[in-house]
């Protein structure tokens, strides 16, 4: 637990630092940023034999740090491993590449992200989508957060290494995640060292050999191929600029990390919107009669989406309420002043999207779901940014909201999802996002079933208020 002891500067002011375990942040973030945030405002910093984790939480503070690259460098991954290392290699992606090498990178793999590309993409996601309703029965009672953690699965391995190989493709997507989340669970031993945490970076720098072999090796078999179906490796492989095409090194690292970017954020938010979905009935209704008026039954074209206005906004404020990516971070490169805080050089600094899309001044009412808000309000991009926001902003981003908005609709027009009664909705910050922990059950029923909100227990209602639910005491400093 955090102690409330405040920190001083030399001139015995107070700063906004709070002294404590730095464990306490990976623990539960969003317990321990709330916390912070209640005694300190939009800036505080948790410090532990005098190393320190700075936080921001304004929609200022997070232009300032998401703006200024040249101070606040990215690290996706925080253990980039030895030098020459594969764990170096597979770190060395878009995602972690910084100033002139940044902006090389994300020329060189910006096409396979935009619009003409992903139109492309849309039979694939179609036929995916397709594939997971065939095991879809009426009658059925399925674990939501299962399903939408396969299906992406093989969607983001389909996407990113196409379906020539498929079950190859999985294995690799499989490997990522595992390798993924090995770097998260070891993120914090850059501040806190222990024996457990030694063993599990010589397990960390073992497994990234595996996987970097494995990467390579599809790699091959793409060049090999030549022209043939369209998918993001493919046409990261035909990219260049003045200064040649990305090197071996770097292409293991783009596939790495854009998997790791992808696969499980598009997965929890899927989960997270639907769940919301069939927790507020008159949202449902409304998204539904939208869906039969638009669609009639049909997948939809980047085109037939535009003009679904209930679904976007049910989006956007499940990408508020419960946002997949609860924080992420950067690191200083140089000494800084950050409000009343003076950072060295290679401080840890974390912006939180759930942080911000809970700020009463920004969005009244915070924790209810409410999807009419977004026909009156524009938030800036630094107070609304599941995607991240500046010159790092996510560039999946586009190819993410198309899965959204076609996938969605898709499952709705076949099925009405009626949370099982009494389930276990419980969310926990995992390796940055905020994910379902355990099954989430789902009746599945027939479209147009009257819907109902159902009571649920776990730790939800401590995140977002549900209908017909007693809302908890938010846990207190």
């Amino acid at each position: 637990m955090l102690t409330l002891a405040p920190v001083h500067d030399a001139d015995s002011e107070p700063l906004p630092v709070t002294a404590g375990c730095l464990l306490d942040f990976p623990d539960d973030p969003i317990v321990c940023m709330r916390r912070l945030q209640r005694q300190h405002g939009s800036i505080a910093a948790l410090e532990q034999d005098g190393q320190r984790l700075h936080f921001v939480f304004s929609p200022e503070l997070n232009h300032q740090i998401l703006t200024n690259t040249a101070v606040y460098h990215s690290r996706f991954f925080a253990v980039r491993g030895p030098r020459q290392s594969a764990q170096r290699r597979l770190t060395s992606g878009l995602l972690s590449a910084n100033g002139a090498d940044h902006k090389r990178q994300r020329r060189m793999v910006m096409e396979a992200f935009l619009k003409k590309a992903i139109h492309g993409y849309l039979p694939m996601i179609r036929d995916l989508t397709e594939e997971m309703l065939q095991s879809w029965q009426i009658g059925q009672t399925r674990d939501l957060s299962r399903d939408m953690t396969d299906f992406m699965l093989r969607l983001t391995s389909s996407l990113l290494f196409g379906m020539d190989n498929p079950e190859l493709a999985y294995r690799i997507g499989r490997m990522i995640d595992q390798w993924v989340q090995l770097n998260h669970e070891l993120g914090i031993s850059v501040f806190v060292s222990s024996p457990e945490m030694t063993l599990r970076y010589e397990e960390l720098l073992h497994f990234a050999g595996e996987l970097e072999t494995e990467i390579a090796g599809m790699i091959a078999q793409q060049r090999q191929s030549g022209a043939g179906e369209q998918n993001l490796l493919s046409m990261i492989l035909q990219g260049h600029d003045e200064q040649g095409s990305l090197s071996p090194d770097e292409l293991v690292g783009q596939a790495a990390l854009i998997f790791g970017a992808a696969h499980l954020t598009t997965a929890h938010t899927l989960t997270w919107a639907l769940f919301l979905l069939a927790q507020h009935p008159e949202t449902l209704t409304a998204v539904q009669h939208e869906l039969r008026y638009h669609l009639d039954g049909r997948f939809p074209t980047l085109d037939a989406v535009e003009p679904l206005k209930q679904m976007e906004a049910a989006i956007k404020e499940s990408m508020r309420v419960l946002p997949a990516s609860a924080y992420s971070q950067r690191m200083t490169v140089e000494p800084t002043q950050l409000g009343p805080l003076h950072l060295p050089r290679g401080s840890a600094v974390v912006f939180s999207q759930f942080m911000t899309h809970h700020l009463p001044d920004l969005y009244p009412q915070p924790e209810r779901y409410l999807p009419e808000r977004w026909s009156g309000i524009s938030p800036s991009p630094y107070a609304y940014l599941p995607f991240g926001a500046g010159p790092r902003m996510c560039l999946g981003a586009p190819l993410a909201m198309a899965i959204l908005k076609t996938v969605i609709p898709t499952i709705l027009q076949r099925f009405q999802l009626s949370v099982v009664p009494g389930t276990d909705v419980t969310a926990k910050v995992i390796s940055t996002m905020l994910s379902p922990v355990g099954p989430l059950w789902m009746d599945i029923r027939a479209p147009g079933s009257i819907a109902a909100s159902q009571p649920v227990t776990g730790n939800i209602a401590t995140l977002v208020d549900l209908p017909g639910q007693a809302r908890p005491l938010r846990r207190a400093a």
